[in-house]
């Protein structure tokens, strides 16, 4: 994909395996995104709080708070943040749940690249959208 990203467009990842976010951070910022990270659902609650994404990617399964507990209390910050899961571990019950709460999708580990810049940027076109209708 060609360096055409919406400007200002930020992103921030979630996720505890330090080795996978940073690489992923990395492959999003040099992709014209602008990218926040943070290690687990708190730290992400606190950098939602701090920097309004505009999307957020949220893992699933970390230690204390997980990916659902983040969801809502990033929902309850900013009902209009659009929200991608993302597991290694999913149950369809799960991604079923999430996805009935609002979540804009749900994506499995590995992720592929081009496929999560798409859902990105089709979040963040929803996400206008929905602040339009506001």
């Amino acid at each position: 994909m060609e360096n055409t990203r919406k400007t200002g467009l930020k992103v921030l990842l979630v996720d505890d395996e330090d080795r996978f976010r940073s690489a992923l951070c990395r492959q999003l910022s040099v992709r014209g995104f602008q990218v926040f990270e943070a290690d687990c659902g708190e730290k992400g609650i606190e950098m939602t709080a701090k920097e309004r994404p505009d999307v957020v990617i949220l893992d699933q399964e970390m230690p204390g708070m997980n990916g659902t507990e983040a969801y809502d209390e990033i929902k309850r910050l900013d009902p209009l943040i659009e929200v991608i899961m993302l597991t290694g571990h999913a149950t369809v019950e799960i991604a079923l749940y999430i996805m009935k709460k609002g979540a804009f999708d749900y994506i499995m580990k590995p992720v592929n690249i081009d496929e999560l810049l798409y859902k990105i940027e089709d979040a963040y076109t929803r996400k206008v959208l929905n602040e339009k209708k506001k």
